[in-house]
């Protein structure tokens, strides 16, 4: 038997002589793969190998337990004892490292597979779901006649043969981890499975041309019901895979002749089903059913919500439904409270505006707003701060349509026309129920407006969004909605304006020069003259090959100072008011967008994207 000392000392093959392949996860092929690749030091794996006794008796009680879903090797025993990495005293040897590691000795491509890029009918329509499991191979994609496929072992060479006949196609065989092709094996091939039976129970021929067109059937059929248990599977394999890629919006979009299903990951939609449409009213109805929507009801837009678990942790889902020209489209917003409730000064301020808005919140009385489009943020700056305004001592009353996330610290008021509860009568009912801090979801009206001014001239914080494009602009907007400027003047304190940018990349981020005049040309102008050093994600398989992962706010903060004041009158110019509040020191969107961009968070594509400079 080799000693332990021997193998730090001489390569062992994973060959024969005969040029066979050995094992290639015997214990020590794999232990010196990960000395020599920097990833184990030598004390390691002494260690590791004089367990070795104790860990092949652990891996067969592994293989006993496998229960048909192939192989199990030395690698499953070895990552689960959560070595540190020598390379990175920070990180621990995970499946990935170690297959990437053995991949680069064996001489075969790594692929880390990612999800939204597979094809649903390459995965589940090329080899059956058995034959995938028991021998943990997984097609990916195929391109000029070749099938790539994706296997923790690439020396079955006999498996890849038995695919090519099959298949009639060259192919291409790349490493990835064992535990990911498992996972995607049981995500497509159960979510594929679900939608086929679904499929089935509805098969014949059938039109819909949804609210476009109208199509007499001569023959009615039963619709399938919302409770069928593969329609159930395939609605939850939905949100367990919005939640694993960090979705923020659920898309469900009818077609003609199929319905897609789109997610929404850090401000970028991205396909990921196309679904047949016969299956589409089944899902609707399933979501409708959990939402506790009118599932009879498919002419009129309507609004739910849907309370789950992601990871031990309460989730709110809310459903939007609206007719569109083949049949209802449903969005789903995921509001992840790890998201909508954070630490204000993560949420991308700078330490000045992050000390002038906290400024604001101090203050006992007054109108604070947030304004920007939707999707900019402004739900998440709220919450985060009542959470750090709310206290025992604080009555904190909120006024939501809808309330987006349920939190027992604040008494929320939800907007229901139906039975005359909206944002401006209800304001009159809140005031008599003493509160300290009022935060209204939007400003749409007048009598909205003139009752949140009413409640912050009676010595109430009232907190709100308007829907425009900057801080200055909010002024003309209130205005507009018919405010008179004196009561405007008497209770506005402050405004801020945000947007989102996508963060670059940490995994893949890497810096490069760009001189500034190039830049003052796409219209981003810069202080200084010559190269300017910026950074760029080079594409990933963490961050999708986009470059961004994450994202991050840009703020403009300004205090409703007296000179501002003076400046709004029934004909307010708005280009004095942005004159003024620049000599009291106002910093832009673009000029915070430019920090980060110098700071290495962001790209000048994304600040030119979510920002402009005015002309």
């Amino acid at each position: 038997m080799t000693s332990v000392a021997g193998v730090l000392e001489k390569k062992v093959s994973p060959f024969s002589s005969a040029g066979q392949p050995r094992n290639p996860f015997a214990p020590r092929l794999i232990c010196e793969t990960l000395l020599e690749q920097g990833l184990l030091n030598r004390e390691q794996v002494r260690d590791i190998l004089s367990r070795e006794k104790v860990l092949l008796k652990r891996l067969q009680r592994m293989r006993a337990e496998a229960n048909g879903r192939g192989e199990v090797n030395f690698i499953d025993v070895l990552v689960p004892l959560n070595l540190r990495r020598a390379d990175d005293r920070f990180a621990h040897l995970d499946e990935d490292a170690v297959y990437r590691a053995l991949a680069r000795d064996w001489n075969v491509p790594f692929r880390k597979i990612d999800p939204l890029k597979l094809d649903l009918n390459v995965v589940t329509s090329t080899i059956p779901r058995n034959f995938a499991m028991k021998h943990q191979v997984l097609p990916i994609e195929v391109e000029d006649q070749c099938l790539t496929v994706a296997t923790p072992n690439p020396f079955n060479s006999e498996i890849f043969e038995d695919i090519r006949r099959v298949t009639r196609l060259k192919v291409r065989v790349v490493v990835s981890p064992k535990g990911d092709i498992l996972k995607l094996i049981d995500e497509f091939f159960g979510f594929k499975r679900s939608i086929a039976a679904a499929e089935n129970q509805f098969a014949g021929p059938s039109v819909d041309l949804g609210n476009l067109e109208q199509y007499v059937r001569l023959r009615s059929m039963d619709e399938l019901p919302s409770t069928d248990q593969h329609v159930v599977k395939a609605v939850n394999h939905l949100f367990l895979y919005a939640f694993e890629q960090r979705a923020s919006d659920i898309h469900i979009e009818p077609k003609r002749e199929t319905s897609l299903v789109r997610l929404r990951i850090d401000g970028v939609l991205h396909t990921v089903y196309t679904l047949p449409k016969n299956v589409h009213s089944a899902i609707v109805s399933r979501i409708k059913n959990l939402s506790r929507l009118d599932m009879a009801e498919k002419r009129r837009p309507q609004d739910g919500r849907i309370k789950t678990d992601k990871d031990g942790v309460e989730v709110e889902i809310r459903v939007s439904t609206v007719p569109v020209a083949f049949g209802e489209k449903v969005v789903m917003r995921i509001m992840d409270p790890d998201i909508l409730f954070q630490d204000l000064q993560n949420l991308g301020f700078t330490d000045y505006d992050l000390e002038r808005y906290n400024r604001f919140v101090k203050l006992p009385h007054g109108i604070l707003l947030v304004c920007g489009p939707t999707g900019s943020g402004k739900s998440t700056t709220l919450y985060s701060t009542l959470r750090q305004l709310s206290s025992p001592e604080i009555n904190i009353t909120t006024v939501e349509d809808p309330i987006e996330m349920i939190h027992e610290d604040f008494n929320q008021i939800a907007v229901q026309p139906a039975v005359d509860v909206t944002f401006s009568t209800i304001l009159r009912n809140i005031l008599r129920q003493d509160p300290d801090v009022i935060m209204i979801g939007e400003l749409r009206d007048l009598e909205t407006a003139e009752n949140a001014v009413q409640a912050a001239l009676t010595g109430h914080l009232v907190l709100s969004t308007l829907h425009t494009n900057d801080a200055p602009s909010s002024i003309i907007r209130l205005l507009d909605l018919g405010v008179p400027y004196f009561l405007i003047q008497a209770s506005l304190i402050g405004i801020m304006g945000q947007r989102l940018v996508r963060r670059i990349c940490r995994n893949c981020a890497e810096t490069f020069e760009m001189d500034s005049a190039e830049l003052r040309e796409k219209g981003i102008s810069l202080e200084t003259e010559g190269p300017v050093s910026l950074c760029r994600g080079k594409g990933c398989q963490k961050c999708r090959g986009t470059g961004y992962k994450g994202r991050t706010a840009i703020f403009e903060v300004l205090p409703y100072t007296e000179a501002i004041k003076r400046l709004t009158t029934a004909d307010a110019d708005l280009e004095k008011i942005r004159r003024q509040a620049a000599q009291e020191g106002l910093v832009t969107l673009r000029q915070n967008a430019i920090k980060k961009l110098l700071a290495g968070e962001t790209t000048y594509q994304e600040v030119l994207r979510v920002t402009w400079e005015e002309l």
